[in-house]
Order: structure tokens, then C-alpha cells, then sequence
């Protein structure tokens, strides 16, 4: 039976296994061969010494070249130098295939452009592995925390009918006889109308932003996930999104430690997510506080980059930044009726310089207030009684926010560039492979 690198523990030392994968690396020490044998679920050292091994295991295995294909048979034995890890000792060998070229990546450093060029190899490599390793956590966190909290998930569409709120950042189509359409930029109006039937509501999926940046922090096609939860206002709307972050790194912390050890990630600050209180502070604060750390930045103006990253390296927490000026935010968030002129929203922004991971706000519940709010913007009103009719038939107090994956795995696995957190990376001035 065939058995995965994962599972190989040392209470398995003298038993045989069978193991199917790749080389990532072979060396030769005169009759000795090194062998690191990759499967998919982790890496592993094959120790093979030619007097135990017949002439033809041999020559097939000084065939071999980088990331050749076999299946191999070993006995399962104790790291000489490391007590609480495996190698294995070969005793036979079976060539699945061997590269009739040179694989372009080898063991050395390679310029981005060739790397990306290339993102169809460089997923295997090592640090690559990882990264989507801890990638698959945050997803599969994110559905436990829910089924747990009894949300169902919604699927929202791709193409839809409007521009929503800004047409220069989305992409746009011919819509066979119906008129443009376009490729979402964000779920969240679809899943409120699937909130006032199932209460509390999440989506996943694939959105897609035409801006033309270049930034570390932008993609092309990116996925977000978007709650909205009935009776649910701004304070306890940032309770929520605390907690499921909190899981989330909680989940990264004891699944991927060996993950995080290859990219070398100082867990210390991930530590810190998950034992101590997030910080929570009003815009108004947060703009004296960049005022004094340097920033240029005037009351009533969004923050940007440079400002989440001077922020938010401040703090060893991630940051509530809430009650923001309407002017700066979108249309259906209510203002605070204690303090005129700014909303119940919020970005959460992530420590060590990483910035916005989440964005959320109490949705405006009332229907005159809301249709006042689209009218004020110039929307055509056509286009959004479906979004108004919510507000007419069982109103209720709800909130919801959003967070951007990539944007999640790029901080939990401090990288510099968000390119690295998708497998294949859509860029302004890249779409292949």
C-alpha cells in the first residue's frame, strides 16, 4: 500500500513503506546517494547505499535528474542527527519518468520575471509548496468557523448587471442582446438578499478589479469572502470579524508550523492575534496618531498605503480603524447617529505593516434613507429596486464585512508581494501562464 511522506512517523521506524513522488534534489557521496523525495505532502531524505542495491536500481538511479518521477520501496529508519524525525533507507526503485530537458528551475537564485514566467514549475518548489499550504488552512478555517457559527454559504454571481459603484475599476462585456455586463468586483449585495432568508450568510469566490495598479498589495482576479449577518450592528459586526480572524491564525498556527519554519515566519506577532485583544480606534484618532508618526494626511481623506503600513507598525495587534467620514465610503453604510457625518464601518487593518485585510460596516436598514443615499450618487434607480426592495419587506438591523484571501495569506506568511499567494497570479501586465 502506498503511503504518503506525511504520515511517516517515527513509531514506523523499521517497517516498509512505498512512496510515490518527485526528486527535488540528488546528490552522490561515492557508493552513497542522497535522495530528497517530494509526494505532495511533505519532503523527506532516501538514503541509498549501492552495496545493498542491485546493479540496475544503481544505473536507474544515477538516471535520475531533478523532479523525475518514481516510485520507490524503503524501509522507514531514525534521523542520525534529528530524534524526532524519519529518513528512509531504499531498497528498490521504480522509474516512472525521467525529464529528457533540464528542468528550467534549478537550486539557485532566479529573477521574478523567469519565475513567474514560469509559475507552473515554480508552484512546486519548496516555499511555494508552503505558501499555499497555509493558503488551503485560511479557507478551510474560514467554512469550519462558520458551519460553526451556523452561517450557510451563498454563491453570489460573476457577471452582473450594473457597475455597482465605480464602472473604471470593472471589467465589462457584451451581454448577448440584454447590454453590458460585468465581472464582479464583490458578492456583497447578492448574499444581503440571501441574508433575510437563511440570517447569517457568507460567499467565496473569485472577484475581479480592472484598477490599474501595480502596488504589493493588488491583483487583478483575486477571491474574497463576504458575511452578512440579520440583528447584527457595527459594534458586534467587529466582535465577529475578531473572532473568525482570531481562528483563523489560531487554525495557521497548529496546522502549518512546518510551513511557516520554511518561511522562516516569526510566529511571535501570529502569537499575538490569537492571545491578545485587537485594537480599536476611531478614524479621527487614527489621523492624529499618523499626523505625529509623520504622515501628511488631512482629516476627512482615506488612508493609503503608506499610511496603513506607518500605522499599523505601531501596533504588535491587528487595528479596528471604524467610524469613517461618509464621504469616503460607500453609499449603503448609515451614519452614526452620535457623530454626524461619519459612518458605522470599519477596516481592520493588519499589524507589521501589512494594512487592510477586512472591510465591514452596519448596512443602512432604512428604505427612504437608502433610496435617498443612491439618488444622491446619480445610480439609475432601475437597477437598484431589487436592493431597495430588501429594505421594504421585513426590514432588520444587519451588518457585514469582507476580507481579500490573498491579502490574508500574504500578512500570515509575511511576504513581500501578494503574487506569491495565489497560484497563478493575474497582474496588470501579466496573464499568463
Amino acid at each position: 500500500m502506498v503511503t504518503f511522506i506525511a504520515d511517516i512517523k517515527p513509531e514506523l521506524a523499521g517497517q516498509e513503506v512505498v512512496l510515490r513522488g518527485w526528486v527535488s534534489n540528488l546528490r552522490f557521496s561515492g557508493p552513497i546517494a542522497f535522495l530528497n523525495l517530494r509526494d505532495g505532502s511533505g519532503y523527506m531524505q532516501v538514503v541509498a547505499e549501492k552495496a545493498k542495491l542491485s546493479d540496475k536500481i544503481w544505473t536507474d538511479l544515477e538516471a535520475l535528474n531533478l523532479e523525475s518521477s518514481l516510485e520507490i520501496t524503503a524501509k522507514v529508519s531514525i534521523h542520525p542527527k534529528k530524534a524526532d524525525e524519519c529518513e528512509l533507507q531504499l531498497s528498490d526503485l521504480k522509474v516512472v519518468h525521467i525529464n529528457k530537458a533540464e528542468y528550467p528551475i534549478s537550486n539557485k537564485e532566479h529573477g521574478v520575471d523567469f519565475l513567474l514566467d514560469n509559475r507552473h514549475l515554480w508552484l512546486r518548489s519548496k516555499r511555494q509548496w508552503a505558501i499555499q499550504r497555509v493558503r488551503n488552512t485560511i479557507i478551510n478555517a474560514t467554512y469550519e468557523f462558520f458551519k460553526a457559527n451556523r452561517f450557510i454559504k451563498i454563491d453570489a454571481p460573476i457577471l452582473t448587471p450594473n457597475s455597482c459603484e465605480d464602472t473604471t475599476e470593472l471589467f465589462e462585456l457584451e451581454y448577448f442582446d440584454l447590454g453590458k455586463a460585468y465581472l464582479s468586483q464583490s458578492g456583497q449585495l447578492y448574499i444581503e438578499a440571501a441574508m433575510f432568508a437563511h440570517n447569517r450568510v457568507f460567499d467565496f469566490g473569485p472577484v475581479f478589479r480592472a484598477e490599474k495598479s501595480k502596488t504589493r498589495r493588488h491583483l487583478i482576479e483575486f477571491w474574497m469572502m463576504d458575511a452578512e449577518m440579520a440583528f447584527v450592528e457595527h459594534d458586534e459586526n467587529m466582535d465577529w470579524q475578531e473572532k473568525l480572524i482570531k481562528f483563523v491564525v489560531k487554525s495557521v498556527l497548529e496546522n502549518n508550523s512546518a510551513d511557516l519554519l520554511v518561511l522562516e515566519r516569526d510566529v511571535k506577532p501570529l502569537e499575538n492575534v490569537v492571545n491578545k485583544d485587537f485594537a480599536r480606534i476611531h478614524y479621527s484618532e487614527a489621523v492624529k496618531q499618523l499626523q505625529k508618526l509623520g504622515s501628511d494626511i488631512k482629516d476627512g481623506e482615506d488612508f493609503g498605503a503608506d499610511d496603513e503600513t506607518m500605522l499599523t507598525n505601531s501596533y504588535d495587534v491587528p487595528i479596528f480603524v471604524d467610524r469613517y467620514p461618509a464621504a469616503i465610503k460607500s453609499f449603503y453604510m448609515p451614519e452614526d447617529p452620535n457623530m454626524p457625518g461619519y459612518v458605522l464601518g470599519n477596516d481592520l487593518l493588519a499589524p507589521e505593516g501589512y494594512g487592510e485585510v477586512i472591510g465591514g460596516s452596519q448596512r443602512i436598514a432604512d428604505y427612504d434613507l437608502l433610496k435617498a443615499k443612491i439618488e444622491a450618487h446619480n445610480y439609475n434607480m432601475k437597477d437598484w429596486q431589487w436592493y431597495l426592495d430588501l429594505r421594504q419587506y421585513g426590514s432588520v438591523p444587519h451588518s457585514g464585512f469582507g476580507y481579500g484571501l490573498e491579502r490574508l495569506v500574504s500578512w500570515i506568511c509575511h511576504l513581500d508581494h501578494v503574487r506569491e499567494t495565489i497560484p497563478f497570479p493575474r497582474l496588470l501586465n501579466r496573464i499568463n501562464p
